[in-house]
Parts: structure tokens; C-alpha cells; sequence
């Protein structure tokens, strides 16, 4: 079995998230899935971590989007602590 692949600043994002009153729940093991499931101010966020502007989405990745975004839920794809944050204080 292949072992889930996290993205480096995972970690930072994650516990940067928590420090400003998320609560963080890790879905990255579930294949094709996004990252992580953030419940803050009472609404629920869908969110893959990426590494690097230049990282791309994989397949299972985007037909999860697709999936996702056609029932009005949106998926977010985030590079950094502060684009979190930002989406979740919005």
C-alpha cells in the first residue's frame, strides 16, 4: 500500500490554523480526497494544502473538486498559512 504523500508546509498551515481558533480535522488519507476539513465561525471548509504555486491538483484530486463544487460547496487549494487563514476569516 503507498503511503499518503503531505506536502512539507502542511504541518505549519495545520497548527497556524489551530493557533488562531480552527478546529483542523486530517482527511489526506482518504485517496482522491482534499487535505484537511476546518470548522471555523460555524462553517465547514474543504481544504487541500499545496507546496509551491507550481504543485497541480492530481487527477482524483480534481474530479473531487468537480464532485465537491457541483453541489455549491467549495473546494479551497491553499499555499500558505496566511491564504488560510484569510479564506476562513472572509
Amino acid at each position: 500500500m503507498r503511503k499518503c504523500r503531505v506536502d512539507s508546509n502542511q504541518k505549519e498551515i495545520v497548527n497556524g490554523l489551530r493557533k488562531y481558533g480552527a478546529i483542523v480535522k486530517h482527511v489526506h488519507t482518504v485517496k482522491n480526497l482534499f487535505d484537511v476539513l476546518v470548522f471555523f465561525n460555524s462553517k465547514t471548509y474543504c481544504i487541500e494544502i499545496k507546496n509551491g504555486l507550481n504543485s497541480k491538483l492530481t487527477k482524483g484530486e480534481k474530479e473531487c473538486m468537480q464532485d465537491i463544487e457541483s453541489v455549491g460547496v467549495k473546494y479551497y487549494v491553499v499555499y500558505s498559512l496566511e491564504q488560510a487563514i484569510k479564506i476562513i476569516s472572509e
